[in-house]
C-alpha cells in the first residue's frame, strides 16, 4: 500500500461509466420490471453502492475510506443498460476505483440477473470519466461520448 499519511485531506471526487448491451427484449423486460429475480435496475444501484464502499476488500492494495457521496444512475435503452457512478470524500486519497468497482459491480448484477434469458450480454466500457482533487488534480477523459454511458 502507498503511504498516504503526509498528504493533505482534501474533497476527492470519482465519476466512471460503463454499460450492458443486450438483447431488445432483455432491455425491455428490464424497463418494464418483468425479470424472474426482480428488479433489476434497483438491485443493479444497490450492488453497485455496496461495492464502493467495500472496494478495499476487493482490490487488494485500495485503502479504506469514508465516503460522503455514492451516486448511481442507470440508463436502459433499446438494447442496453448504462451505468454512471459518481463517489466522494474528503481524504489523503482518490477515489478512483471506488467509482470503478462501483460501476463492475452494478453491470455485473445485470448480467446476473438475466443471464437466464440472454447468456450473451456484453460489459463494455468500462472506465474512468473524470476526477477531481488531490495533488494530481482534476482529470477528464479525452473524447468522452455518450458511447460509454
Amino acid at each position: 500500500m502507498v503511504d498516504v499519511g503526509d498528504k493533505d485531506v482534501t474533497r476527492r471526487v470519482a465519476r466512471a461509466g460503463g454499460r450492458i448491451t443486450m438483447q431488445a427484449a432483455t432491455a425491455a423486460m428490464i424497463r418494464n420490471g418483468s425479470a424472474r429475480k426482480g428488479d433489476v435496475l434497483g438491485v443493479a444501484r444497490i450492488a453497485a453502492i455496496q461495492a464502493a464502499k467495500r472496494t478495499s476488500d476487493l482490490i487488494p492494495l485500495a485503502h479504506p475510506l469514508m465516503l460522503t457521496r455514492v451516486q448511481v444512475d442507470l440508463a436502459c435503452t433499446v438494447d442496453a443498460v448504462a451505468i454512471e457512478v459518481i463517489v466522494e470524500t474528503r481524504d489523503r486519497t482518490g477515489v478512483e476505483m471506488e467509482a470503478l468497482t462501483a460501476v463492475a459491480a452494478g453491470l455485473l448484477t445485470i448480467y446476473d440477473m438475466c443471464k437466464a434469458v440472454d447468456r450473451a450480454m456484453r460489459i463494455e466500457g468500462v472506465h474512468l470519466i473524470e476526477k477531481a482533487g488531490g495533488r494530481s488534480g482534476h482529470y477528464r477523459a479525452a473524447n468522452i461520448g455518450e458511447e460509454g454511458r
